[in-house]
């Protein structure tokens, strides 16, 4: 097989628009040559329709599409050498399992030794070597998915384009998929697009993640970037299981303190001096950099405790305020009774805060020092 090429990817203020609906909002974006980005939403956000729209199957409504550097907007699917993974697979269920992927080299014309050659090199690459006689309805869910990769590396694209290609699986083997499709995309250093609405996958798999809310860009960065500094309180609460916890309140600056209905918490000098110019109306914090202890001890939130799940290697528990939920990360040992009286500690360092856009107006400043437990059993 001829070694593998990779090509940088660019969305240039990007529109699109079915009849009255807009779908995607000057959409722009740059995914670096042999990275591999992960494009995340909820459902109906506009990614399956981005990537269809690199691929040559839908056409923009305004903007341009480039290609390493070349413009492809008007170009057709064929010219533009990129090969897409569908989470239906697509199998012809007449081809055994060697014609399904040497399949786009016979409709170029590459004579047979040449592609059998190719389609034994990605066989072996992607472990169905042992396959290649069978037909699809003799394959596990995990061995089609394969196939299809397979079909999509034969061709030598220039990026992967791939659309939930695991949703199909259960979820062990969905997980070990994860580590095998980033296992092949560093080995082949193939630029790829990926189509998720599990922040899971986007987490553990991408160098990029590009978040997306009915049609608009959120923000795009590293894994540790979106999950630690969110650029606002979508992206903050889409990204992270448990999610992250959010509690109404201000700034008192004169006090040094965030306020809320739960209870104050002592705010340190760089959130305060963050804090000089900001619109403060909730403070958001992750389940892991929250702590439970006494409902008497001075500076936290106080609720009741009204769900625990024990998960083994450590327990979520769920403390109700009124309307606020916050989730609790505690050790796996923690137990309460529904309805005891706890207290949480917040460390203001480990927090974000937003304004009543949603915006974030003060970022965290600290990730270290995290213990999920004061010494109080409950």
């Amino acid at each position: 097989m001829r070694e593998m090429r990779a090509s940088s990817v660019e969305f240039r203020s990007v529109e699109k628009r079915f009849d009255e609906v807009q779908v995607l909002i000057d959409f722009s974006i740059e995914v670096p040559e042999g990275a591999f980005l992960v494009l995340l939403g909820p459902s109906g956000c506009g990614k399956t329709t981005t990537l269809r729209i690199l691929a040559g199957l839908e056409p923009p409504s305004g903007g341009r599409v480039l290609i390493g550097g070349e413009d492809v907007t008007d170009l057709p699917p064929r010219r533009r050498n990129v090969a897409m993974v569908f989470q239906s697979y697509a199998l012809y269920p007449h081809m055994n399992v060697e014609q399904n992927i040497g399949y786009p080299l016979k409709i170029r014309d590459v004579p047979k030794p040449e592609r059998h050659r190719d389609v034994v090199q990605v066989a072996e690459l992607v472990g169905i070597l042992h396959l290649l006689d069978r037909r699809p309805r003799q394959l596990s869910g995990g061995q089609r998915q394969r196939v299809a990769l397979a079909r999509a590396m034969v061709r030598n694209p220039t990026c992967f384009l791939m659309d939930e290609p695991l949703s199909n699986l259960d979820a062990k083997l969905r997980t070990s998929m994860r580590g095998e499709l980033k296992r092949l995309q560093k080995e082949l250093g193939t630029t790829t697009l990926y189509v998720t609405h599990d922040q899971a996958e986007a987490m553990t798999m991408a160098d990029l993640i590009a978040v997306i809310d009915n049609g608009v860009l959120q923000q795009v960065a590293t894994p540790e970037e979106i999950y630690d500094r969110p650029t606002n309180r979508f992206v903050a609460t889409f990204v992270g299981n448990p999610a992250l916890s959010l509690v109404p309140g201000r700034v008192d600056r004169s006090a040094g303190r965030f306020v809320s209905d739960l209870g104050s918490v002592p705010l340190s000098e760089p959130t305060l001096a963050a804090s000089a110019d900001a619109d403060v109306q909730q403070m958001g914090v992750r389940p892991e950099d929250l702590r439970l202890t006494s409902p008497d001890a001075e500076g936290v939130l106080r609720g009741e405790v009204y769900v625990v799940e024990p998960m083994g290697h450590e327990t979520i528990i769920e403390v109700r305020a009124g309307d606020v939920h916050l989730v609790v990360l505690a050790p796996r040992d923690s137990r309460g009774a529904f309805g005891e009286s706890v207290g949480v500690r917040v460390d203001d360092r480990t927090a974000c805060f937003f304004d009543g856009m949603g915006r974030t107006t003060i970022q965290r400043s600290d990730r270290d020092g995290r213990s999920n437990q004061e010494g109080v059993a409950i």
